[in-house]
């Protein structure tokens, strides 16, 4: 009798989304007390190391230098620039709306991945899509409205969003080879290595205020958001393509949010639940696997 292997993937979908959506909070938490360039920077020396110690040890540290640069430049876009803007973002934004604004992910991803990787663009694409757009403008709207959030970290914000969406197509287009974890480790520690000049230059270490809601949001965003959260997106982009996977992100915002609510106690109105419900069906549309003829085993 064969065995039948489990299928894995809504498992590691629904770990994905509720990692990549709890660290907004954990760091708006963490650049409460701890200036945003040292946090990201102590986040991904520590993380890049722990990844590549195990490796180390075994023997298994093996990577060709052409792959090794990749998931570098890959690390400088997705780690360093995507976070270091979208943290410095916090300071002025809830969390609610860091997420909101990164949800748009799927949008330019969808567009590049059609015009430079070749991933059909299709109408039920495209509808699916819109409908993502239509829900997220919902509650962006909303939010705008009550006027908590200011423009500076809101265009921080989209600048780290034009970072993912580079970092995104880079990884796709360029194909980096060998292990999701070796690269991961690679990542992380060059985003570490280009943060730490910059951090040490515009902050001060005497503005770290050391308490155990930092040391909290620090350890789940070294485990859980640069070790876990970043296997499980690159693995998802393998299995699923640039645009299905990145569809994603629209459950971000009310995830976010419902977090953001039950830590940091940031209000969540009415208007933002509605729009959750353009958002599920616009990543349905997007990440669902086109029609085929079933076929007959010989």
């Amino acid at each position: 009798m064969s065995r039948v292997t489990p299928n894995l993937l809504p498992l590691e979908i629904g770990v994905f989304c509720l990692l990549w959506s709890f660290a907004f909070v954990a760091g708006k938490i963490g650049v409460t007390y701890c200036p945003p360039l040292l946090l990201l920077a102590a986040r991904f020396s520590l993380a890049g190391l722990l990844i590549l110690i195990i490796p180390a040890i075994r023997g298994e540290l093996r990577m060709s230098w052409r792959d090794a640069a990749v998931f570098a430049i890959i690390g400088i876009a997705n780690n360093a620039l995507y976070l270091g803007l979208g943290y410095t973002g916090l300071q002025t934004v809830s969390a609610g709306l860091g997420g909101l604004i990164v949800s748009a992910n799927p949008v330019f991803t969808a567009v590049f991945a059609a015009l430079l990787l070749g991933e059909p663009l299709t109408l039920r694409k495209v509808a699916g899509l819109a409908l993502g757009i239509i829900g997220v403008a919902m509650i962006v709207w909303h939010r705008m409205a009550v006027g908590t959030d200011h423009l500076e970290g809101i265009l921080y914000t989209l600048a780290a969003l034009a970072s993912m969406v580079t970092g995104t197509i880079l990884f796709k287009q360029l194909a980096p080879k060998g292990s999701l974890w070796i690269g991961n480790g690679i990542q992380n520690l060059s985003a570490g290595l280009v943060l730490w000049p910059v951090a040490l230059g515009i902050s001060s270490v005497g503005d770290v205020v050391p308490n155990t809601q930092l040391i909290g949001a620090f350890a789940f965003l070294v485990l859980g958001g640069s070790i876990l959260a970043y296997v499980l997106w690159f693995h998802l982009l393998k299995v699923c393509g640039a645009t299905a996977a990145s569809a994603y992100h629209f459950v971000m915002p009310p995830l976010a949010m419902i977090f953001a609510f039950l830590v940091l106690g940031e209000q969540v109105a009415l208007q933002d639940l509605l729009g959750v419900i353009p958002v599920a069906i616009g990543i349905y549309l997007v990440t669902r696997a086109p029609a085929t003829t079933a076929e007959v085993a010989p």
